[in-house]
């Protein structure tokens, strides 16, 4: 089929020609999909190299399940959101066990490579708020990714974590504050003006 023809085709479509041989539609919902995966991955590990694993392992386990996807039951956004969750858990878990082993695992370095100001700013910003979500309790850090970096509905964000609505916007509301807590005092060191 022309990829034209597939840019409007749900997803749970795209998944389903997919198992039927249609390599254009994997094409298509790795393009749609992917960006989403790697953000999510990026967000909840904090390391873009482990972050680009799963996410490739996540839709490996796509790929594989789509003979047996049926249509309609899940979205598939909320599957992959569950799959990337679970993998980040396990990785972040034997991160925790290697650190406690080897003290040899420590972060590298920033880049101080000269570039515009404004950049040098975002990039602070983007890495404070990395360091805050690091900080978060696991599941803390998952609710409030999905619900305010990735921008998910709390219903859909229960489903993924497999927890009630109400736990969903307590896990999220105690993270924001958390998440305040830890940025609070560096305003002016990030770039705000007290005024903004």
């Amino acid at each position: 089929m022309p990829r034209d023809s597939l840019a409007e085709i749900s997803d749970d479509a795209l998944l389903v020609l997919y198992a039927n041989g249609d390599p254009m539609a994997a094409r298509v919902l790795t393009g749609r999909l992917l960006p989403m995966v790697l953000g999510y991955a990026t967000r909840l590990t904090g390391d873009r190299a482990e972050a680009e694993d799963v996410a490739q392992e996540a839709m490996i386990r796509l790929w594989r399940i789509a003979p047996d996807w049926r249509q309609g039951e899940a979205k598939v956004t909320s599957w992959l959101y569950r799959v990337v969750t679970n993998l980040c858990t396990d990785r972040l878990r034997a991160r925790r066990r290697r650190a406690a082993d080897a003290l040899d695992d420590v972060a590298e370095p920033a880049s101080d490579a000269p570039g515009v100001e404004a950049e040098m700013i975002a990039a602070d910003r983007m890495a404070a708020l990395q360091s805050a979500l690091d900080s978060l309790p696991e599941r803390q850090r998952q609710a409030v990714v999905l619900r305010h970096i990735e921008g998910l509905a709390n219903p859909e964000i229960a489903a993924i974590m497999e927890i009630g609505v109400e736990a969903v916007e307590s896990l999220t509301a105690r993270g924001k504050r958390a998440l305040a807590a830890a940025l609070a005092g560096r305003r002016e060191e990030l770039g705000y003006d007290e005024t903004a």
